[in-house]
């Protein structure tokens, strides 16, 4: 068998989707392939066999005291992609019963010596403890609760501005859904061009970094795992009606793992900081106070992405009409090629301060 067929005849297993996909490559090389005439058994029931069976060709089925009553239920009949095997920690219903195959079956087995790859030490590395990632990688860790069902938190050291940071959930969806669907498809050859340019901004060792906005520069929101510096030479304040558009370059803290999923869903994460809040940048002045919520929020990836090296996030509001906004951005590397394009719509509302003074009286 080819192994790069193997590996992406992996990525397909829903028990492996939790892994790091360093892990799936090391499987799809240890794994070893084994083929069963009919009726032939493939695991008898109070034995260990010889490790983890993934199904990759024709079926099989359950027998013995497990599915004596119920022979014909269709949790018994074991398919393409399919799993069985004991391995301590993992939830699995067939090991204590007669696996035998129903028609020629072939499945890949991964021996017992090698079960530690299926309990990596977190989603995105199977090396790397968590207090030892990177403090985003941390953040964005989920704890697989069953197949395709992931629980994500919020770390107390976490950025929150008085709630849920919108990006963190954002960056969680993407890393349930990178987790959930087939992920490791093969890139494909094919067109390419790229017709915009990388806006002339100075280069990250250049640019400022030490000026912040308050919210966020304030003590009780450190550490912020994502290091940022603006191109423009000073930032606007609520007060400073501002052109519509910001441009600044952004990192990850710390070295992050090598998974492209990973460095999307921290791109992800960090795309929802100063977003929303640059369709304000024309409408701003003395007292001027408002409140944003975005209603939406689409992303493209084009290209490979490092999201611990530099990104220029470029961000423009072509337009806002009747509390609704709309921002616009671009992420481009270092080189000028472009990795991202963003775009998101927002309610906009500008605070009354009589309103705001109102109290419930729930």
């Amino acid at each position: 068998m080819d192994k790069e067929e193997v590996f992406e005849f992996l990525g397909c297993v829903p028990i492996l989707q939790r892994l790091p996909s360093s892990s799936v490559r090391k499987i799809s090389q240890f794994a070893i392939a084994k083929h069963y005439e009919p009726g032939e058994y493939v695991a008898r029931e109070g034995e260990a066999g010889d490790g983890v069976y993934f199904i990759w060709d024709g079926e099989a089925e359950v027998v013995g005291s497990v599915s004596d009553n119920d022979e014909n239920r269709p949790e018994f009949q074991l398919k393409r992609y399919d799993y069985f095997g004991h391995v301590a920690g993992l939830s699995n219903t067939v090991h204590q019963a007669d696996v035998v195959a129903l028609c020629k079956l072939t499945c890949l087995v991964l021996p017992h010596e090698h079960s530690t790859l299926l309990q990596p030490k977190s989603i995105w590395s199977a090396e790397k403890f968590l207090e030892r990632c990177a403090p985003v990688e941390n953040i964005l860790h989920l704890e697989p609760i069953e197949v395709d069902i992931f629980q994500g938190i919020t770390l107390p050291d976490a950025p929150r501005f008085g709630k849920v940071f919108g990006g963190q959930m954002i960056g969680q969806a993407l890393a349930a859904a990178s987790k959930s669907v087939d992920f490791l498809k093969k890139e494909e050859s094919g067109f390419d061009h790229q017709e915009v340019t990388m806006p002339s901004v100075p280069a990250p060792d250049m640019a400022r970094y030490k000026t912040y906005r308050n919210k966020v520069a304030t003590t009780q929101f450190f550490p912020w795992p994502i290091e940022i510096r603006f191109c423009e030479p000073r930032i606007a304040t609520n007060q400073t009606r501002s052109p519509p558009s910001l441009r600044y370059w952004f990192r990850a803290k710390g070295k992050l793992s090598d998974d492209q999923a990973l460095h999307r869903c921290v791109v992800a994460y960090a795309s929802d900081l100063i977003f929303l809040q640059v369709s304000l940048n024309p409408h701003r002045g003395k007292d001027f106070k408002a409140r944003g919520v975005s209603l939406d929020h689409s992303m493209w990836f084009h290209r490979p992405l490092k999201a611990d090296d530099w990104v220029l996030f470029a961000i423009f509001t072509p337009s806002a009409y009747k509390a609704r906004s709309c921002v616009t951005g671009q992420m481009f590397n270092q080189k000028g090629e472009l990795l991202v394009s963003l775009v998101q719509e927002g309610l906009t509302r500008k605070i009354n301060p009589e309103n705001s003074a109102i109290k419930s009286k729930m």
